[in-house]
């Protein structure tokens, strides 16, 4: 298999569709994405519309009871009917576009991972032959499983699109996700893939939104961070978690959700109301925001030897303004900005990299960064199921 580089050659543009539902658990994000490649090999994005469809709540607790158990007969019909809803995704962003169907080379979906255990398995659900059934068009999925097999993490698979299509030309740059899992990029100047370092940094907003939804059950996840802003952190349940033995963990390293379950929200809540009298909710969500923060700020520390001065957040812990406060206060003097300061809309950033995997697919390039991954070398990542 080919290195992961962009060979020269005549430009070329393809249009490709880039399907994401993360651990987050918040809805599907569909990208439309122009991707074209100029004689010297560079790959530039346009996105050219994005879509959010979310969850329900009786969704939401489906997808959260398979991340712990389910039965059989729920898995396969959840698999299904989480196609369905993928595909209803990509028509409304191929609406929005005005593309024709027939001009669209591929969607690229990355589906919703029900199940993550490296280096020996992964599952994602969203089933892509529904995508094709419905769609007409042709859809590479199932990205993260050749990774897996290859003996690396199955993740993160950002990486190689943070690096050729986000990088900055003259200084070394980190792109921290925001999803239900963090994880960063880190990107070197022009985004040379040998010095390309990538891993989870712990938890992105998995355990802000479970608190919220354990404490305030009315409210899908903490809006616009109102609740945190008007709490206090609880310094010892910090230190205490921050001696997760995982958190020391050396890179290669992925997580998931199958590490904070509903047991794990439960304790960190058992945790802060121990720690703290007349404890209030605001001072527990508060706590799990700082909690984020510190993980990223640890890994970091520990993992970032390099000279990184420009941290742009993305995913939807990127809205959450106590978030982000809490970041660049924790990564200090780092300048700390959201991505579509530099970009485009940041919600959009993970979808436009599956699609930009189905475009490595689909060009028959190696998709995974095995310095990432610390898979057995590169890969061509994904299955294709025709229309």
């Amino acid at each position: 298999m080919s290195a992961p580089h962009a060979p020269t050659g005549a430009a070329r543009e393809r249009v490709l569709v880039g399907l994401m539902s993360g651990t987050s658990l918040d809805g599907v994000t569909a990208a439309v994405v122009r991707f074209t490649e100029d004689e010297s090999g560079r790959v530039t994005p346009t996105l050219l519309a994005h879509v959010d469809r979310r969850y329900d709540a009786a969704m939401r607790a489906r997808l959260a009871a398979a991340l712990e158990q389910a039965t059989p007969s729920e898995y396969a019909r959840l698999d299904f009917d989480l196609g369905h809803r993928l595909a209803d995704a990509a028509v409304a962003a191929i609406a929005e576009a005005g593309v024709p169907r027939e001009e669209i080379a591929a969607i690229a979906s990355h589906g919703h991972t029900v199940w993550h255990e490296p280096p020996h398995a992964t599952w994602q659900f969203g089933q892509p032959a529904v995508i094709a059934e419905r769609t007409g068009i042709d859809v590479i999925a199932d990205f993260r499983v050749r990774d897996v097999a290859a003996g690396g993490q199955g993740a993160p698979l950002v990486p190689i699109a943070d690096a050729q299509l986000f990088a900055a030309p003259d200084a070394w740059r980190v792109l921290q996700n925001l999803g239900g899992i963090g994880n960063l990029t880190v990107v070197p100047p022009r985004g040379a893939l040998e010095a390309v370092r990538a891993f989870d940094t712990g938890p992105g907003v998995c355990i802000i939104d479970g608190v919220t939804r354990l404490l305030r059950p009315e409210l899908p996840y903490d809006i616009d961070g109102r609740l945190a802003q008007q709490g206090r952190p609880i310094e010892p349940v910090l230190e205490a978690l921050l001696d997760d033995p995982w958190l020391a963990q050396s890179p290669p390293r992925s997580t998931g959700r199958e590490k904070y379950t509903s047991a794990f929200i439960a304790d960190f809540v058992a945790r802060c109301r121990a720690a703290r009298a007349s404890v209030r909710d605001e001072d527990i969500i508060c706590t799990a925001v700082w909690y984020t923060a510190r993980t990223i700020a640890l890994a970091m520390e520990r993992w970032v030897p390099q000279p990184v001065d420009d941290v742009l957040l993305s995913g939807g812990g990127a809205r959450n303004p106590v978030l982000r406060e809490a970041i660049a206060m924790a990564l200090a003097p780092r300048l700390v900005r959201p991505f579509d300061r530099v970009f485009f809309d940041g919600d959009a950033k993970e979808a436009v990299a599956f699609a930009y995997l189905g475009w490595l697919h689909l060009a028959r390039r190696a998709g995974n960064v095995p310095a990432a991954t610390g898979a057995r070398g590169p890969r061509l990542l994904g299955a294709r199921y025709p229309a």
